[in-house]
């Protein structure tokens, strides 16, 4: 047998091992579990409101989708260090190829394809998740503030819808946020409002920061004002963050369905102490909130903190959108 022979046929059976090896990879990456509940969650938090989920079916399939790139890339560099390394018994230069159409439209389609694909899911599922209700159950205003965080809850905490007298739009503490959200709040609404500062700790776990307290099961949209710099509203199981921009006025939805006390942050590098930015959030039933919004009345934290800079003119390709 010629050496040629003997080489090609001892190739053999490592050249079937490699195609099982790829395959059995091919086929772990693309059928291990098929909604975020199976599939791991990859460092991502546990979910805890209604949205999370369809966030977290996002991360999983761009992990889904590098891991498949990767396992190919690392197939065919494996190939080509086995299969096409230089031969002992020969020494001439092999035949050389300038250029071959099918594999260079190949590696030309296939990116885009990927891309394309990658876009139309984050595209489909950020709309999904930027269309608020034109009535949620509650409204509640952030407020972003070198160092810490305000919750203004606008919220008829009386259950009396012919007070206060002065509409909500003439509240000049609210003149920064636009029509639009404050004719979401419920009729009456004198609300309340929580501010912290960076040295504020929770009652029940100590962790750092003002406590923003919310009702499980009910809809909250969020409306992001700030009153100096760009900061960042990040509630982390959650798995959403927003920017909150002075003289712009974001906003998003959730439905908490889970109890408990969970950490938030600000995450944009605004300032000196971006760091010690840091609240809670305590989710609680609909009827301990109410009881939690009268405490706060009880208390004197009445009507609202300022909600920041006046807008002037609105990013029109940025509105939020309703249903």
């Amino acid at each position: 047998m010629s050496p040629n022979g003997s080489d090609r046929s001892s190739r053999r059976p490592v050249r079937r091992k490699l195609l099982q090896a790829l395959a059995a990879g091919a086929v772990l990456a693309t059928a291990t579990g098929c909604t975020s509940k199976d599939f791991p969650r990859l460092g991502m938090p546990t979910p805890v409101t209604e949205e999370a989920p369809r966030i977290l079916s996002l991360w999983q399939g761009s992990w889904a989708a590098a891991l498949a790139v990767g396992v190919l890339v690392w197939g065919l560099i494996i190939w080509s260090v086995i299969f096409h390394r230089r031969s002992k018994s020969k020494v001439e230069i092999p035949t050389q190829t300038r250029y071959n159409m099918p594999i260079e439209a190949l590696y030309t389609v296939v990116p885009i394809i990927i891309v394309s694909v990658l876009f139309y899911f984050t595209a489909r599922d950020e709309n999904k998740l930027l269309t608020n209700p034109d009535k949620p159950q509650h409204v509640v205003n952030v407020v972003g503030f070198q160092w810490s965080w305000a919750f203004n809850y606008i919220e008829n905490v009386d259950g009396n819808a012919a007070t206060p007298a002065q509409p909500l739009r003439e509240n000049k503490e609210l003149n920064a946020i636009p029509d639009r959200f404050l004719k979401k709040a419920p009729q009456g609404a004198e609300g309340v409002y929580e501010v912290g500062v960076p040295g504020d700790r929770n009652p029940q776990t100590g962790n750092p920061g003002p406590t923003l307290w919310l009702p499980k099961g009910e809809t909250v949209e969020f409306v992001l004002t700030s009153r100096d710099v760009i900061h960042s509203f990040w509630v982390v199981p959650f798995l959403m963050k927003q920017d909150v921009i002075p003289g712009h006025t974001n906003s998003f939805t959730v439905t908490p369905n889970k109890e408990g006390t969970f950490l938030g942050k600000c995450a944009e590098l605004c300032g000196q102490d971006h760091s010690r930015m840091l609240f809670n959030v305590k989710v609680v039933s609909p009827e301990r909130y109410k009881a939690h919004l009268k405490e706060l009345a009880a208390k004197g934290q009445t009507g609202y903190q300022p909600a920041g800079i006046a807008q002037t003119d609105h990013a029109k390709n940025a509105e939020t959108k309703n249903k």
